[in-house]
Formats: C-alpha cells, structure tokens, sequence
C-alpha cells in the first residue's frame, strides 16, 4: 500500500492574508480538515475552500526585492500566455494575487501527478513528450508585447551558471555551505576546461535571440493531469524571463540523462545503493559490483531507452518553431550544453541535502562536463539531431 506523505502548512492563523485573498477572491476561507502543504522553498497551503474550490496558495519567501522581483516574473508569464495561442504551455490557472504580501492563488490540481513521478514510473513516453515539446516551441515563438499593461520581461541572465561563483564562493555562501557543496565547488573552481566551458556557453546564450522562457525547467514541474486527453502543465514560473531557449530544452534533456545515469546503480523507485569499500574506503557501484565497463554499458543502455523520449520532445518542439534551424542554428548545441551543465546543477542541488558525494553522484557529474565542453558531439546522441 502507497503511503502518502502530508505536510503541515504554516498556521493560517499566522497568515491572515491568506485568507483575506480567498475571501476578496470569492472563495470563502480553507477548510482546515484537509489543509495541507507541498513541499518547497515556498509556504504553501492546500486544500478546498468553503465554496468547494480546491485552491492552491503560494507565498513566495526570501528578501523583500527578490520576493518582488519572482512575483513580477510570474504575472508576466500569467500576461504573455493569456494572449497566447492555443495549446500554448501553460501552468496551473491562477485565481487571484496579493503583490504586497506577495501571494499566488492557483487552481489545486489535486489528481495531477508529476513528471517526476511519471518519469520513474516509465509513464512518461513519447506522446507526453512530443505534446510537452510543441507547447515550450509554441511558448519560445510567442511574441513578447509589452505594453497595454503587459509586464516587460525581465532580461536579466538567470543566477546559474555564474562565472563569480567559479572563481570564488562570498564569504556569507562558504559559512552556510555543507562538507559536501565545499567539495563541489572545489571540483568545479579548480576545473579550468569547465571554467572556460561555462564562459563560451554564457557567451553563445548571449549572443542567442531571446524567448519567453521558463528559466527553471524540471521534471518535478510537469503535471499531467487524469483523463484520456491529459493536459501537460508546467508549475513554478518565478524565473521566467527574456532568455536563450536552450536554457529550457537544455533543462529538459539533462533531467532525462541524469536519470539514465542514476538509473545504473539505482531501484526504479529511486533508492541509491551507492556504498562505500569497508578496506580502501572508496565509493563503488553498489550494484553487483558493477565494473567500470558494466556501468558503461548500462548507462548506454539506460540512454537508448530515454532517447526515443527525448526525440519526441524535440520533434514536437521543431514542429512548433519549424526555422529555428535559419534563425537560430546553434540551438541544438546549446541545448546540449546546457543538458551538460543540468548534471552538474543537480550535483550542487544534492549536495546541499548531504555531507559527502556519491560515487554515482560524480559519474553523472562527470557526464555533464563532458556534454558542456564538447556539446556538438553530444546533440545527436541525446536526441536533438536533424531528423528524429
């Protein structure tokens, strides 16, 4: 039996602006009985409302500007889809706003299941992914407008990859830093080919034609809801902003090579099995002990078993923005780069959580170096080729 984990929501009694939003929203207040939270950065509160609504409640967290600055970027996705055409990529429909207490009311999508979860499940196929394709190609070809009350977008480069923190962690970052994030960013300052790889992409994204696009993209964001024309939503939108599409398709494509490298030494519900050498001390493949050729294999035969997803994304995608080969030749490229730099983000993200890296942990890393150093090999192998 599957059991499900609930959170426990701040007090709204500790928030009474929550409710002050439902109430100017028409909604009525929380029923407390089955109030509960998602996990996140955010709080959340979820649930249904006295007029059987079921609402979602986020509260965006952190200094005041940069509160401002993610809720000024979500309304402006919110403006831009709105004149959107249909089929469009889209997120959960958002209810109502409070921008001083920098609130979001969405529609509670409580049967949606993630793309995570439909990932590991093997749910995740080829339709999904060409439907997930053509809706970012259509969101990347929308034209931004930016006035009559649309929001301008905001241009600025997104914080990761950053050349400063390549060069040196301040001082406030290295205090709150794990054993285990110390450890990575050492790997990564002390890495001048990553270093120089990281410049030349950044510059490539500058010189790129801008797209309204998601920033942030990952699996855990998709939410495909039940029925039998599900609709693929994409949650989250407080990066959204002027950027280089490769940043989106890139994010996409990593989380799919990630998985084919997990998946090696890994259950398919995700549980690492990474040990440590009782005599040498060092971390090996916990699977059999799997030798540096079997783990070669597998991930080959991990990465052809995803591969048809991938492809299906970018025909979707090409489908959408058919001349993005004259207008934009270098995409592919760049989308593979940014797929490279994806595993090294999903290392800083777990080194966060943990005192020590595994020994798949640095495989899957290692991985993204080499797709961000020489991505012009990699687009063909990870699907993004001229004919899927």
């Amino acid at each position: 039996m599957t059991t499900l984990l609930r959170f426990l929501p701040v007090p709204l009694a500790d928030a009474p602006e929550v409710e002050a939003l439902l109430d100017r929203l028409g909604l009525g207040a929380f029923d407390p009985a089955g109030l509960t939270a998602l996990p996140g950065r955010n709080d959340t509160w979820a649930g249904t409302t006295a007029s059987g609504t079921a609402v979602f409640v986020k509260r965006l967290t952190g200094p005041a500007e940069d509160v401002r600055r993610r809720m000024d970027r979500a309304l402006a996705f919110e403006a831009v889809t709105a004149a959107g055409p249909e089929g469009v990529l889209r997120g959960p429909r958002l209810l109502g706003s409070d921008e001083e207490h920098g609130l979001l009311a969405f529609e509670y999508l409580e049967d949606a299941r993630s793309g995570t979860e439909l990932m590991l499940d093997e749910s995740f196929g080829p339709g999904l992914a060409r439907r997930a394709g053509e809706s970012l190609g259509l969101l990347h070809a929308t034209v931004r407008q930016c006035g009559d009350g649309v929001r301008a977008l905001d241009a600025s480069t997104p914080p990761l990859p950053s050349p400063a923190l390549l060069e040196a962690l301040p001082l406030a970052m290295y205090e709150e830093a794990s054993s285990a994030e110390l450890q990575t960013w050492q790997l990564l300052q002390s890495d001048d080919e990553l270093v120089a790889a990281v410049t030349a992409l950044l510059a490539a994204e500058r010189a790129a034609p801008s797209v309204p696009a998601h920033c942030d993209l990952r699996m855990d964001q998709f939410l495909v809801t039940a029925g039998d024309r599900p609709r693929v939503l994409v949650a989250d939108w407080e990066e959204f902003r002027a950027s280089d599409a490769a940043r989106d398709i890139g994010g996409f494509v990593g989380e799919w090579l990630h998985r084919s490298v997990l998946d090696i030494v890994t259950d398919r519900d995700g549980t690492g099995r990474a040990e440590t050498d009782p005599l040498s001390g060092a971390e090996v493949f916990a699977d059999a002990g799997l030798s540096r050729e079997a783990v070669l294999a597998r991930g080959r035969e991990n990465l052809l078993r995803v591969r048809p997803v991938i492809e299906a994304f970018w025909s979707g995608y090409r489908r959408a923005r058919p001349r993005t080969d004259r207008t934009d030749p270098g995409l592919a490229q760049r989308a593979a780069g940014f797929a490279g730099w994806h595993l090294l983000d999903r290392l800083l993200a777990g080194a966060a959580r943990a005192n020590r890296l595994r020994a798949i942990e640095r495989a899957a890393a290692g991985i993204g170096r080499t797709a961000l150093i020489a991505p012009a090999r990699f687009t063909t192998t990870l699907g993004l080729g001229e004919t899927p």
